[in-house]
């Protein structure tokens, strides 16, 4: 019996070696692209898998301008300053910020402890912890803001420690100063009005009825002259201010932020000063207003009528320490003043104790002798 042949029929074989060179090509090419493409795939899904992406956003930049530090242990939101707004916002897209470093969460002189207290003691200030975000600068502070509070935002760039108290003024300070200008640009153009707060401000009594309506930017002071337009005469703070987010208020915060270039040494507070003159803010119609100490004070020029304060900000005064001694007296003050019946409040308009630890370190840093005088070098 004859065994059946292994050689494929003659058909076949006629057509496998009439194939020519330029088919084979293509054959070659076709295969070494099917194996690129799967083990592509393969590389792709595991990463989209992992990350928990959606693979379009997989190729594009990140939502937010500022890169976090890759040993910061976060959940995935965290990491995403626009989903962090989006939490917090009030339902006109108006957050509340503040930044905090390591130096100003440090337990044994917490800055961050007292801000949170004043929200919680403040007069019906306690709600708007909600709408609050912490920016924190280095990876301590923001765990010790994820030990104290809901929003926070990872915001720590490379080749800048800010985690130290920055005095004064200093390089430190100054580069502080600028990345807080550039990133609130940043939270304008993602649509968010804020509302920008130092952590060493407390709050006592809810600001947002005393702003002004339809004002791109309003500041707060360290003098206010008493006329809310008085651009000359009033002197802004820039840890406190309210901000509508439209296309006026993001190319006014460009031009403050380029404007640095222009006041090399000087921080954005002084920046600000020289281009509030500017033609620049007339062509683009900023409406600017300058908001009153009676409502948003300081150690520089407190609110007097503790029936009217919403905040109080430890400006003129040098040295967390000294910050905090005083903050802890003002928060007492504030106590002091809530256990009074309305008879008293009312009558008596109680004000605050003394804050001597500050006054008396501002004079030291700028030279003067405890009378007031200069005191010669």
């Amino acid at each position: 019996m004859m065994k059946p042949s292994r050689r494929p029929p003659a058909r076949f074989r006629l057509r496998r070696t009439s194939l020519s060179a330029e088919e084979m090509r293509r054959i070659r090419t076709t295969a070494i692209l099917f194996l690129l493409f799967g083990f592509s795939y393969l590389i792709f899904d595991k990463a989209f898998d992992n990350n928990n992406s959606n693979p379009i956003q997989y190729f594009l930049p990140p939502t937010h301008t500022f890169p976090t530090h890759d040993s910061l242990v976060m959940d995935s939101a965290d990491t995403n300053l626009e989903t962090v707004l989006k939490e917090a916002s009030m339902p006109d897209n108006t957050v509340i910020l503040t930044t905090l470093n390591e130096a100003w969460a440090d337990p044994e002189n917490s800055v961050l402890d007292l801000f949170l207290e004043s929200f919680r003691i403040g007069y019906q200030t306690s709600k708007l912890l909600n709408h609050l975000v912490i920016i924190a600068l280095d990876q301590k502070a923001f765990m010790s803001c994820k030990r104290a509070h809901t929003h926070c935002f990872a915001f720590i760039t490379e080749g800048a420690d800010l985690s130290q108290e920055a005095y004064f003024m200093t390089p430190d300070y100054l580069n502080m100063t600028w990345l807080r200008i550039d990133f609130l640009r940043s939270v304008l153009e993602l649509g968010y009005n804020f509302l920008f707060t130092d952590a060493d401000v407390m709050w006592f009594r809810d600001p947002f009825p005393h702003f002004y309506p339809n004002t791109d930017f309003q500041i707060a002071c360290d003098h206010y002259s008493g006329n809310s337009t008085d651009v000359e005469s009033n002197h802004p703070n820039g840890g406190f201010s309210f901000v509508r987010s439209n296309a006026r208020s993001i190319e006014f915060y460009k031009y403050w932020y380029s404007s640095r270039e222009l006041y090399p040494g000087l921080h954005d507070q002084d920046v600000l000063n020289n281009i509030k003159f500017d033609s620049f803010l007339i062509d683009i119609n900023l409406q600017i207003r300058f908001l009153s100490t009676a409502y948003f004070g300081g150690f520089c020029e407190p609110s007097k009528d503790l029936n009217k304060v919403c905040t109080m900000h430890a400006n003129c005064c040098v040295g967390l320490g000294n910050k905090v001694h005083d903050l802890r007296i003002m928060l007492q003050d504030w106590k002091n003043y809530m256990t009074l019946p309305p008879s008293l409040k009312n009558s008596q308009r109680p004000t605050w104790s003394r804050f001597n630890n500050c006054a008396l370190a501002l004079r030291r840093h700028f030279g003067m002798s405890d009378n007031g005088t200069r005191v010669e070098q």
